[in-house]
C-alpha cells in the first residue's frame, strides 16, 4: 500500500485501537494535511460506497481479500462500483473532520475481515501496512544499554521522567519523541 495524501506524511492522530470490539477508541490514523489535498487510492480496489455518513463525506475501497478502506472527510471523484488503481485520484480532503489539531486530517482507516462466523471486522494500523518508503519516519527512544554513550545516558535523564512512560504506554516497539 501507499499513503492516500501526497508528499511526506504527519500523523495528526496515531492508531489507537480499544482494548474490546464495544469500547470508544481510534480505529484509523489521522494524516495531516491541506483542505482540498488530492486523496489517492493507497492500492488497486473497487468502489464501495462514497457518500455521508451521519452528515460526513466519507468513501470506502474494496481491496479484495477482506481488506478495505475508508477515508474522512473526502468529496469523492469516483463513484460505487467504479475501479481504481493504486496512485489514482479518487477526492478532494476536506476541512472538516472532527478534533483534527490541524488544518484538515485525513482519517484513514483499514478493516480486515476476520473470516469467522460472526462477521466481525478487525480494524489494523493502516502505516502497518505501507511499503517501507512509504512510511513516515519514527523516532526511536536511546535507553541505558542499548549501546549509549555516558554523555547520552546524562542527557536521558533529563527525559527519565517521560519518554519511558510514553513508550511503556504504546502499543508499538516504536515511539515518536
Amino acid at each position: 500500500m501507499r499513503t492516500p495524501l501526497p508528499g511526506p506524511v504527519s500523523v495528526a492522530t496515531p492508531f489507537d485501537p480499544p482494548e474490546h470490539r464495544w469500547l470508544p477508541g481510534h480505529r484509523g490514523v489521522d494524516l495531516a494535511g491541506t483542505a482540498l489535498a488530492s486523496v489517492r487510492a493507497p492500492a488497486d480496489g473497487t468502489v464501495v460506497f462514497a457518500g455521508a455518513v451521519g452528515g460526513r463525506p466519507v468513501l470506502s475501497i474494496d481491496h479484495g481479500g477482506g481488506v478495505r478502506s475508508t477515508f474522512e472527510p473526502v468529496r469523492a471523484r469516483v463513484r460505487t462500483g467504479e475501479s481504481v488503481v493504486a496512485g489514482e485520484e479518487i477526492g478532494r480532503l476536506l476541512a472538516a473532520h472532527p478534533g483534527c489539531p490541524v488544518e484538515a486530517c485525513l482519517h484513514w482507516g483499514i478493516r480486515v475481515a476476520s473470516g469467522g462466523p460472526s462477521r466481525d471486522d478487525d480494524y489494523v494500523d493502516p502505516l502497518a501496512l505501507l511499503a517501507d518508503s512509504e512510511k513516515p519516519i519514527r523516532l526511536k527512544p536511546i535507553l541505558p544499554g542499548d549501546g549509549a554513550s555516558r554523555r547520552t545516558v546524562r542527557f536521558l535523564h533529563h527525559a527519565r521522567g517521560w519518554a519511558p512512560r510514553y513508550a511503556a504506554r504504546r502499543r508499538s516497539a516504536e515511539t515518536c519523541v
